[in-house]
């Protein structure tokens, strides 16, 4: 099932943008669609991030991925010293900045009330990242940002929870041959509780690299 921004498959994440956008004209409140490589004419990307949901005054106000909110700044700090992103920090979505190499998505596309999507959202929004997994080019690691988004590649690839058990700086070999690594996700709660610091989450992107080198000196 391809991805649309028209999408109201969900009831209740419906009437949570209808009176999101109600209440805030100028807010996107719309299913965000991803964000990065695979679009017409740009490079084929090497890496796919995926996270829970939009925030609601993030990607729901601004249309793209992890842009406006607290969860953006480490991702895209990091992003831009790994050399994926052209710029350190993503403000709008007309900002100009770019991916290189990558791509970002949620596995729920709709801002949750509470940020929490329901277990039969989740399901339901599996389509279309199953979608976006069958697109990618063979060999693209994948980054899962939490639990929810490391049970939802599993869920699109047909996988059991209990073979590939969720754990930070995590790598999995899945089937397929590619990479699914883990790292808690970049919100606000994890990084002011020290959950997740920088380095850590560096350290992911430092072994996503290291992984990637190996695998084209292969080739």
């Amino acid at each position: 099932m391809r991805f649309t921004t028209d999408c109201r498959a969900c009831p209740r994440l419906a009437e949570f943008l209808d009176a999101g956008r109600a209440k805030h004209s100028g807010y996107f409140c719309r299913p965000v669609p991803p964000f990065g490589d695979l679009e017409p004419g740009a490079a084929r990307p090497r890496l796919l991030i995926v996270g829970l949901a939009p925030g609601f005054h993030g990607a729901n106000r601004t249309g793209r991925p992890f842009t406006g909110d607290h969860a953006g700044i480490l991702l895209y700090e990091t992003l831009h010293a790994f050399g994926y992103a052209s710029r350190p920090v993503s403000v709008a979505a007309d900002d100009g900045l770019q991916l290189i190499g990558c791509r970002i998505t949620n596995a729920v596309k709709c801002v949750p009330p509470e940020n929490k999507p329901e277990t039969g959202e989740i399901v339901r929004c599996n389509d279309y990242l199953k979608q976006e997994l069958v697109e990618l080019p063979a060999g693209t690691a994948i980054l899962a940002l939490g639990q929810i988004a490391h049970s939802a590649v599993l869920r699109a690839f047909g996988l059991k929870a209990k073979d590939y058990v969720f754990g930070h700086d995590v790598r999995h070999a899945l089937p397929n041959g590619q990479p699914l690594y883990d790292s808690y996700h970049c919100s606000r709660y994890n990084t002011q509780t020290r959950r997740l610091t920088p380095d850590m989450f560096r350290a992911v992107f430092a072994h996503i690299a290291s992984d990637t080198l190996a695998s084209d000196q292969q080739e």
